[in-house]
C-alpha cells in the first residue's frame, strides 16, 4: 500500500522584493505550503500595518502568495544600539539585522507548523550580508544551521536537512549568484509575473541623512522607542539651542501624521489663523519656544510677508495653551543651519 506523503510547510522570510516573490513560487511549485511573515519595524514596513488586510490581499491577488505582517521593534531597536557584525556605511546593521530576523522566523516554525525557513537571498548580490560566508555566520548566529533554505541559489551552497530529509527537491532549486537581475527577471516571466517591486534598499538606515539622525540619538543614550524613531523620520527636524527637539511637519500628510504621535509633556505648536507646518517641541521651553515659533514662520507659505505670528503652543494633556506672537525677522537659513538634523 503506497504511504500518503505527509504535507510540507514552510516559513519564508518575505521582504516584498522578486527575489523573495521568486523563493516563494519556487518553494510552492513543488506543493509545499508557504507562509510568509513580513517583520516589520520603524525602518522598514511600518507603514504597511495602517493597511495590513489590503496588503496581503494585493499579495495573494498578485503573486498567489499567503504574507502576514509580524512587529519586532524592540528587539531590533535593541539589537541596533551595538550590533556584534557591525554597521554597513551608514547606521545599517544588515548581517546582525538578518540574525534577528532568522532567529525570530526560528521561533515561528511551531506555531505554523513549519519544518524550515525560506529566504530570497543570492550569493554575492549584496557586498555585505550575502557573501557566501557571511551567510554562514548568519544561520550560526540565528541558531537555524541547516533550517535555512535559499531556493534561489542553493545549488552553490550545502545541502540544508530539509533537502537531506527529502522535504524539498534539491534538484529544482537554483544556482543564481552576483549581482545581475536578468536571471530573475526571465524567472519571473515563467511564473506570470511582470509587475513587481524595483530593487531598491526599503531600510531607511541606509539613507544617509536618516541615518545621521537616527545614530546621533543613540548616542544621546537614552531609552530608544519606537514612537521616537518615528517621530525622527517625519517631517524637518531641528536640535535647538536650548536642547529642545523640534519637528515641523512639511505638508498636511505629515501635519496629521505629526499630530498623532504627540506625548504627554511636549508642546504643540499650530499657528494660529494663517497657514503653515504643525511642529511638536520636545524636551524644552523657554527661548526655544520663541526659535521654534520663528522657525514655523520661516517655513509657513507667505511667512516673510508677516510682520508678527501668532502661534498657540498647547501642553499635551490639558486644555490649557499659551499664545506667542513673535516679532523676530524672517530667519536665514544660515542662522539656523547648524540646528538642522
Amino acid at each position: 500500500m503506497k504511504t500518503e506523503k505527509k504535507p510540507v510547510a514552510a516559513i519564508a522570510m518575505f521582504s516584498g522584493g522578486l527575489d523573495s516573490i521568486l523563493a516563494c513560487r519556487l518553494v510552492m511549485a513543488q506543493g509545499i505550503t508557504v507562509k510568509a511573515v513580513r517583520f516589520v519595524t520603524p525602518f522598514f514596513g511600518y507603514e504597511l500595518l495602517a493597511r495590513e488586510d489590503q496588503y496581503r490581499k494585493t499579495t495573494y491577488e498578485k503573486y498567489g502568495i499567503d504574507v502576514t505582517l509580524r512587529e519586532v521593534n524592540t528587539p531590533y531597536l535593541q539589537m541596533l544600539k551595538a550590533p556584534a557584525h557591525g554597521y554597513g556605511k551608514n547606521f545599517n546593521p544588515c548581517v546582525d539585522c538578518k540574525i534577528l530576523l532568522a532567529k525570530t522566523a526560528r521561533e515561528l516554525l511551531d506555531e505554523f507548523g513549519a519544518s524550515f525557513i525560506i529566504t530570497g537571498e543570492v550569493i554575492g548580490q549584496r557586498p555585505m550580508s550575502q557573501r557566501s560566508d557571511t551567510l554562514r555566520i548568519i544561520e550560526r548566529d540565528s541558531g537555524c544551521e541547516g533550517l535555512l533554505v535559499r531556493p534561489l541559489c542553493a545549488l552553490n551552497l550545502k545541502e540544508t536537512k530539509a533537502e537531506q530529509q527529502g522535504l524539498i527537491d534539491r534538484e529544482r532549486l537554483l544556482a543564481f549568484s552576483g549581482r545581475t537581475r536578468q536571471p530573475q527577471i526571465k524567472l519571473a516571466a515563467t511564473f506570470g509575473i511582470d509587475d513587481y517591486p524595483s530593487p531598491g534598499g526599503g531600510c531607511v538606515l541606509t539613507d544617509p541623512i536618516l541615518a545621521k539622525r537616527i545614530s546621533e540619538f543613540y548616542e544621546q543614550g537614552m531609552p530608544v522607542r519606537s514612537r521616537d524613531i518615528r517621530l525622527l523620520l517625519t517631517g524637518r527636524q531641528f536640535r535647538l539651542p536650548g536642547g529642545g527637539w523640534l519637528t515641523l511637519g512639511r505638508d498636511e500628510a505629515e501635519n496629521e501624521a505629526l499630530a498623532m504621535l504627540v506625548e504627554p509633556g511636549d508642546l504643540i505648536l499650530d499657528p494660529d489663523d494663517w497657514p503653515g507646518p504643525l511642529g511638536i517641541l520636545r524636551g524644552s521651553g523657554g527661548e526655544d519656544q520663541t526659535l521654534a515659533a520663528a522657525l514655523l514662520k520661516r517655513y509657513a507659505k507667505k511667512g516673510e510677508s508677516l510682520a508678527s505670528v501668532g502661534v498657540r503652543i498647547w501642553s499635551q494633556g490639558t486644555d490649557e495653551s499659551e499664545a506667542l506672537v513673535v516679532f523676530p525677522p524672517l530667519l536665514e537659513d544660515r542662522e539656523f543651519a547648524g540646528w538642522l538634523r
